[in-house]
């Protein structure tokens, strides 16, 4: 469910500024109003952030030390004087480091980058330069200055045959300008002119230095680099400290941006001029903030919300549902806070929808096994709710391959008998009459989309029971289940759902037509029919189209069958591919194969259940509930959660 706000503005005395905010943050139920503001201590706390990041991102890829070093008290600091000159030399005294001075974490490592950067850059420039010169062999560009200097000029060039052949051609263009041909290719003429430039032809620019130097310098880089990276490495074990940083950072960030937010009130001078901030808490909560009012002398305003205002949305749900909440905020979804909140219904056809498209036991119990093992790892420290998720849809999984017959695409002839036994004859794969199967299965589909679009439909009929607009969604619900049976007829077979024959295509139309009807009339009213229906004809187009987007929203559930029927397919051909080689001495390859051909399914299936299973509850379901996720999630002024 949505949890109730309150609208909160607090006037405080900007003398107090400080100190309100603080104790503000210490209730941590305030949503501020967001507002674009900027400030001196903003900007730099927004840099230290995007440094900080910097400097994460660079220890990242190494992996910390299993024993946790001794660290010093002020742990975001440097630990060695070493770590600046030498990573092979032994750690010095926290004394010695004191002496010295220790700097600070994130700078350190931000300026290594960038050395790392500038030696990785000078690198491909030395490349390029090798690349650009090497046809002329080794020579020194001091000296070809040096003779320039003296007055004996040359002048290398790179020529195009073609190009040079028109030199050539023109009496007048090399006319008293001697030139030495150094050598010639394929695609290029090279060579030194001398005294004075050919006109029009731009002549090479001289490198920095020369072919051995810059081979030199090229091997020297690498080492430099390493050196770099060994002391990047030897820091690896500073995430938690950096991580403990980061979110300091972002207290000070909030912090900011809160007294940005603060507004002056006009006309009240010197030490009584005051400020005032505006923001959303939960209802429940309201009285914390009242409290902190009464006791440091705010003025409160406390109101409920206007249509207009951009409330955010805090859902409160039973641990049950509340396992959805790791894949709404991967999605960034959140329902506008006068919307509706389907958590519940959506993490049901999303557990549905997961077990149908993976679609395999076998895979079920592995993400099973991982889910249990990650479960008693984090049991001591608390589960996440991924993990949790995880295991709930293993289970969705683990029973649809049981239904269906299916453990690592193995044929259900090769299966035990007990496998075929379980399995429930009108979907499973062990069914001799496969036709039978997979119609069976798009019926369960298409039924499945007319019972989620129909949840929809009834919950918008409960929301506007009051209003003349329940008919409009009395109407929608009409057309879903005249169309339903059309679509039956025909995409599944018209022999065993004839439906558009005598009576039945009579009750169809009736559905199609007398919904179509209703939903002409009142799906826009907002206290007056005669103007919904000039509504409707205002956009007659798109109300027209609307029979075909239900016809369309059914058909779309058909992907559950047909991304399901590919997964099968590719692990019944992994097997047809490893099957000849793990009768021989290639054994090990039919293994590699089958280990590496279910691996990338399993992925491909993660993807399918992102881009079709959620797109069935955000798209199809949430557009017959006018659900748009357009909300705003709930995120309170408090203090950083330590870590």
């Amino acid at each position: 469910m949505i949890v109730p706000m309150k609208k909160l503005s607090l006037v405080i005395q900007n003398k107090d500024q400080d100190a309100a905010l603080a104790r503000l943050r210490e209730a941590g139920v305030l949503h501020l109003e967001k507002r674009n503001v900027s400030s001196d201590a903003l900007s730099r706390a927004l840099e230290r952030k995007a440094r900080g990041g910097s400097a994460m991102a660079l220890i990242k890829p190494y992996k910390a030390p299993k024993k946790k070093p001794d660290l010093p008290p002020a742990d975001r600091l440097v630990r060695r004087e070493s770590d600046l000159v030498d990573p092979e030399n032994e750690p010095y005294s926290l004394d010695a480091l004191d002496a010295v001075g220790r700097p600070d974490l994130i700078d350190l490592l931000v300026n290594w980058g960038k050395d790392k950067k500038n030696l990785e850059d000078r690198l491909v420039f030395l490349g390029r330069e090798r690349k650009r010169i090497e046809k002329w062999g080794s020579f020194d560009p001091r000296s070809v200055k040096e003779l320039a200097e003296s007055g004996v000029a040359f002048y290398l060039y790179e020529i195009p045959v073609a190009a040079f052949a028109n030199l050539k051609a023109d009496p007048a263009a090399l006319e008293d300008i001697p030139y030495i041909l150094m050598g010639k290719d394929k695609n290029s003429v090279y060579l030194l002119a001398l005294g004075r430039e050919i006109p029009g032809i731009a002549p090479l620019s001289l490198p920095e230095k020369s072919l051995a130097e810059i081979d030199k310098e090229a091997v020297e880089l690498p080492v430099q680099i390493g050196a770099i990276e060994k002391r990047l490495a030897s820091f690896a074990d500073r995430m938690p400290a950096l991580v403990r940083d980061m979110a300091e950072i972002q207290g000070d960030i909030d912090f900011e941006s809160a007294r940005s937010s603060l507004e002056r009130v006009d006309d009240i001078p010197g030490e009584y001029a005051l400020s005032w901030i505006t923001g959303y808490a939960p209802q429940e909560d309201v009285g914390l903030v009242k409290r902190a009012a009464a006791e440091n002398n705010w003025a409160l305003i406390a109101d409920d919300p206007g249509p207009d205002d951009e409330v955010p949305t805090k859902l409160k749900n039973n641990k049950i549902v509340s396992l959805l909440y790791p894949i709404t905020d991967f999605l960034e979804t959140v329902p506008g806070y006068h919307e509706v909140d389907i958590s519940g219904w959506f993490l049901l056809f999303f557990c549905l929808f997961f077990g149908m498209i993976f679609g395999d036991a076998g895979y079920g119990l592995l993400l099973a096994l991982i889910a249990v093992l990650g479960i008693a790892k984090t049991a001591r420290k608390g589960v996440p709710a991924a993990l949790k998720m995880l295991l709930l849809l293993s289970v969705s999984n683990v029973l649809w391959g049981v239904l269906t017959c299916t453990w690592f695409g193995i044929l259900p002839e090769r299966l035990p008998a007990f496998f075929r036994n379980i399995s429930l004859p009108l979907i499973s794969g062990a069914n001799p009459d496969q036709v039978y199967v997979s119609q069976n299965l798009q019926v369960f589909c298409f039924s499945l989309a007319l019972l989620q679009l129909s949840i929809a439909h009834l919950k918008g009929i409960v929301r506007n029971i009051r209003s003349l607009k329940v008919f409009g969604e009395i109407g929608s619900l009409a057309m879903l289940w005249g169309i339903y049976p059309l679509i039956l007829y025909l995409v599944v077979s018209s022999t065993r759902f004839p439906f558009l024959e005598g009576q039945s295509l009579n009750v169809v139309l009736g559905l199609v037509i007398g919904g179509f009807a209703l939903n002409f009339v009142f799906a826009s009213y907002e206290g007056s029919v005669v103007r919904s229906v000039l509504t409707s004809l205002k956009n007659i187009i798109s109300v027209v189209l609307g029979v075909t987007n239900v016809f369309s929203d059914i058909m779309s559930y058909i992907r559950l069958w047909a991304v399901g029927l590919a997964g099968a397919s590719i692990s019944a051909t992994v097997n047809t591919m490893a099957g000849p080689l793990l009768g021989n001495f290639l054994v090990f390859l039919g293994v590699i194969l089958l280990v590496f051909g279910h691996g990338l399914n399993i992925v491909l299936n993660v993807l399918s259940v992102l881009v079709h299973g959620v797109r069935l509850n955000t798209l199809e379901f949430s557009g017959h509930l006018g659900l748009t996720w357009s909300g705003t999630a709930y995120k309170p002024f408090a203090k950083a959660e330590k870590k």
